[in-house]
């Protein structure tokens, strides 16, 4: 009886300091869900650390360094960053599983970055249903910018059917007789780029589109892809094809000796992990966008933010390539996370991140392009909505002509 009375007391006890210190945050206007505490704040991703797409996974390398600044610098609100990032593979069903360890045994306060489209689609309505932010999307797809059916879930980088739109008004502006064709991975971001496609052109797009061309992720090259729309007399390239794809397009067009007007997408635009695979001199000429400044252009030596960047990269990442456009993308999409966090203040919820996510104001981030600036609302979930045409000059890629907002 004397010892169960005894357990009983030191029970009580351990509750009653339990609840105090509940009530204490309470007062103090802390407000914390699973993943988040006075100290730390955890969050999950997976990344494609093996597989076809394993370039992709700089980006995740790059965020670990980034948050290990923001951490050595004493966190936000005095809470440190840990992610924890898993190899996924680029597989979806490897993500779902991967995603639910991330949840239900890390217990991540929300995920973020995971990359590809059908990798975040494949557990969208996963963390929806379980309200777990979903946040800054690597993926393009226009439903990770639909807070109506989707209120968990955002993106960051602009979707695939407004690049392509983008796109198609380039070319009805310099080209309006082209012959156009479209290379495509026949996934859901294929459904995106098509519907884009025929959105830009409207009631034009039966005449000038010559052909598309889809091909299936697990295909070992998609030269018969190239060689057909070579044949079907297109003029006007737009290859929107996965880094290793895209390379395979570039080097097989210029052995056909096929010199058309060569549009890539932005997620190809890598210099390490397209161009230089696929020969320089052979990628000379493409033409891009992009809504950020190219670490390899002169013009941004002495900017400021491009100079934090150089920083950064120096001590905390070192051993990371300048010149691709996944570092650049990764450092981004890790500062705007933090300017999330920061707003959030000591109400560290799920509600409230989504809440503080969906109330950017004219946020500038180091590299984007000068006049471009970050605002989302309830009602908006569209991060960067503005592009800026480029040329690949055989070292870097050169801007040129005006902002184009879709």
């Amino acid at each position: 009886m004397h010892r169960d009375w005894c357990r009983l007391t030191v029970w009580a006890a351990i509750t009653g300091v339990s609840l105090f210190a509940a009530a204490a945050a309470l007062a103090e206007g802390r407000k914390y869900d699973p993943g988040a505490s006075d100290t730390e704040i955890r969050i999950g991703q997976t990344m494609p650390y093996s597989g076809p797409a394993s370039s992709v996974s700089v980006i995740g390398k790059l965020q670990a360094a980034y948050f290990r600044m923001i951490n050595e610098r004493g966190g936000i609100n005095g809470r440190k960053i840990k992610l924890i990032s898993y190899d996924d593979a680029a597989t979806p069903s490897k993500t779902v599983e991967q995603i639910r360890k991330l949840v239900e045994g890390d217990e991540v306060l929300f995920t973020f970055q995971t990359p590809g489209n059908a990798s975040n689609i494949a557990v969208q309505k996963y963390l929806n249903d379980h309200h777990v932010p979903q946040l800054f999307v690597g993926g393009r797809s226009t439903r990770f910018e639909d807070p109506a059916e989707f209120p968990w879930t955002m993106g960051f980088a602009p979707n695939l059917r407004t690049e392509i739109r983008v796109y198609m008004r380039f070319i009805l502006d310099n080209y309006p007789d082209a012959r156009i064709g479209l290379l495509y991975q026949n996934d859901e971001s294929g459904k995106d780029y098509l519907a884009g496609l025929k959105d830009g052109l409207g009631a034009k797009a039966a005449l000038m589109v010559a052909s598309v061309a889809p091909y299936e992720m697990t295909d070992p090259t998609i030269d018969s892809q190239v060689v057909r729309l070579k044949a079907a007399g297109v003029n006007v390239l737009i290859d929107m094809a996965a880094p290793k794809f895209a390379a395979q397009a570039i080097r097989k067009a210029a052995e056909l000796g096929w010199k058309p007007v060569h549009l890539l997408g932005v997620g190809s635009s890598s210099i390490d992990a397209v161009l230089t695979p696929a020969g320089l001199e052979n990628a000379k000429g493409l033409i891009s966008a992009s809504s950020f400044k190219e670490a390899a252009d002169p013009t941004w030596a002495d900017d400021a933010g491009m100079k934090a960047w150089t920083a950064f990269m120096a001590s905390y990442y070192p051993e990371g390539d300048r010149k691709s456009i996944f570092t650049t993308y990764g450092y981004s999409a890790a500062e705007l996370l933090v300017q999330v966090l920061k707003q959030c203040g000591d109400d560290v919820s799920r509600d409230n991140i989504m809440r503080q996510a969906a109330n950017l104001k004219n946020v500038k981030l180091d590299l984007l392009l000068p006049g471009l600036s970050i605002n989302t609302s309830q009602s908006d979930y569209r991060v960067v909505k503005q592009f800026r045409m480029m040329r690949f000059t055989g070292e870097r890629w050169e801007p040129f002509g005006p902002m184009v907002k879709d």
